[in-house]
Formats: structure tokens, C-alpha cells, sequence
């Protein structure tokens, strides 16, 4: 049974930071494309949330363009945690942010992949 867990969310003003993290049972992080993704406020009835960043298997990383060097995407195959750190929040960066992990292939097009096979329940993270 497939779990993934967030943490480390919460409230913060803009320009400051955050560092979530994401720890999954049952799954090998060393063998799936690893992604964040934000739902943003307002969208919670959308089915769909987008991608902001994905690591694959061999820990090639890749970003949202909007992003800007803002966010970086890590994660530690020994204790099948995700992370993702966030500097200068905007309060555009306000959402639910749920790690994902789909097969290899996905990281080859994460921000267009719409359904990830696994998914977090999510992290709220508002920026004002």
C-alpha cells in the first residue's frame, strides 16, 4: 500500500521561505519520477494540479519556467523523502502543494503529465 506523506507547510510572508518534504512507504524513489505539485486557491474542484518541479531516477531535475531559481527539488533514496525548498514566495506560490510519483518515462514530460499515478493528500502552504 502506497502512502506519501507532506509536511512542512504553513504561512509565511512574501519574500521568505519554506522547505517541504514528502515521505513515502512502499515505494523506491529510485525508481519513479519524483514531482511537487501546486493546486492553486480557488482550483480545489479542478481534478488537476500542475507540476512545479520533478526529479527523475537518475536525479536530473527540471522546473516550472515561472519559477525562476526559486524552488529546488532533492531527495534522499535512502530514506524515500522528497523535498522542496522555496525562497522568495510570492503570493502567486499560494497553494496545496502534493508530491507525486509516476513511472521514469514521466520525467521526460512532467509539466505536461496530468495524472500521476501516485498522489500525496497535500501541504498548504499561503503566502501573504
Amino acid at each position: 500500500h502506497v502512502q506519501l506523506v507532506e509536511s512542512g507547510g504553513g504561512s509565511v510572508q512574501a519574500g521568505g521561505s519554506l522547505k517541504l518534504s514528502c515521505v513515502a512507504s512502499e515505494l523506491p524513489y529510485n525508481r519513479y519520477c519524483m514531482a511537487w505539485l501546486r493546486q492553486p486557491p480557488g482550483k480545489e474542484h479542478e481534478p488537476v494540479a500542475e507540476a512545479v518541479a520533478a526529479i527523475g531516477s537518475d536525479g536530473t531535475v527540471s522546473y516550472a519556467p515561472s519559477l525562476k531559481g526559486r524552488f529546488t527539488i532533492s531527495k534522499d533514496n535512502a530514506k524515500n523523502a522528497l523535498y522542496l525548498q522555496m525562497r522568495s514566495l510570492k503570493p502567486e506560490d499560494t497553494g496545496v502543494y502534493s508530491c507525486a510519483a509516476d513511472s521514469e518515462d514521466v520525467c521526460t514530460r512532467p509539466f505536461s503529465h496530468r495524472f500521476y499515478e501516485y498522489l500525496g493528500q497535500g501541504t498548504q502552504v499561503t503566502v501573504s
